[in-house]
């Protein structure tokens, strides 16, 4: 069985090739900054609880049954199935990460795209279709090419996305926005 030190160094070397190919547009700083925080996701989406929490979601076919963008979007903030996603102890973890004011969100997602945990309520449950998504459901990193105000915060950012892995297995994603300024 691989340890997991071998496992972040395989993950990197991934990410040094798509990283270098997807971040052709950004200025010097900006890359230099989305390098930083791209291998620093890749150590976080290693983390035990995050690894669990994805095979949980996996497991069940997704962390509620039945949810749907149009649904998603129906739940106020507080809602129950909202609320249980956001306490849960992955996203605390996010949460806590997420305390670095260049993170201006960090969100956790299954194999299908699903929202498993995060730092708030993110706009979209689920965001299979997302190229930072779909990047690295592929297992690759994720850097976009362009800065621009994120979706859900409105803050300019690059967007981040990083696969999790259960051994060589792509199992979910970890994705962030990087405030750019």
């Amino acid at each position: 069985m691989p340890t997991i030190s071998r496992l972040f160094f395989a993950a990197m070397s991934v990410f040094v090739v798509s990283f270098a190919a997807s971040a052709a547009e950004l200025p010097a700083t900006i890359k230099a900054k989305m390098g930083q925080y791209s291998a620093k996701l890749v150590e976080w989406a290693a983390n035990p609880l995050l690894v669990s929490a994805v095979k949980e979601a996996n497991a069940k076919g997704g962390p509620i049954a039945g949810m749907s963008n149009a649904k998603w979007d129906d739940l106020a903030d507080n809602d129950p199935q909202v609320q249980a996603l956001l306490k849960s102890p992955a996203s605390m973890q996010l949460q806590k990460w997420e305390e670095d004011k260049s993170i201006n969100k960090l969100f956790l997602r299954d194999e299908k795209g699903n929202m498993v945990g995060g730092s708030s309520k993110t706009l979209i449950y689920n965001a299979i279709n997302r190229p930072t998504v779909k990047t690295a459901l592929t297992g690759q990193v994720y850097v976009a090419d362009e800065i621009k105000p994120d979706p859900t915060t409105q803050i300019k950012s690059v967007q981040v996305a990083v696969p999790v892995f259960d051994g060589k297995k792509v199992i979910g994603v970890l994705h962030t926005a990087i405030t750019a300024e």
